[in-house]
């Protein structure tokens, strides 16, 4: 059976050059096998509850997920919160999280210098995961 992937990443506010980055790393896990949950694509959207079922079916997904792949933008809100699901699964279940763009991360860990941030969870994160 096929690796499940849940990947987190920007919908709403997603730069052309996002959406095409995005599309390019969900087909490349794709051609590799990989069965991946793009919430762009996998998660239907349009949510009359106001984004009520859009919460509840990605943590749904994340929670049937193998590992949880994370391009982090700052612009997304609603990474926050697939971030808080793939987290508790994380820490109680040793779920792993690893970050598509850790490049980007380092760079604004090493720009803002401060004692403490999202990004710097996120680096820990994915090295705790990649071990």
């Amino acid at each position: 059976m096929a690796k499940k992937i849940f990947l987190i990443c920007p919908v709403r506010f997603a730069s052309e050059e996002e959406k095409q980055i995005l599309a390019d790393y969900v087909a490349g896990l794709e051609n590799q096998g990989f069965q991946v949950h793009y919430p762009s694509r996998d998660t239907n959207q349009v949510d009359p509850t106001g984004g009520y079922q859009i919460c509840t079916d990605n943590r749904k997904a994340i929670i049937n997920a193998d590992e949880v792949h994370l391009y982090w933008s700052k612009a997304s809100q609603g990474s926050l919160f697939d971030l808080g699901v793939a987290f508790s699964e994380h820490i109680d279940k040793g779920k792993p999280i690893k970050l598509v763009n850790r490049k980007d991360i380092e760079r604004i860990v090493a720009e803002e210098q401060k004692p403490k941030s999202f990004e710097k969870v996120f680096l820990l994160v994915d090295e705790k995961s990649r071990q």
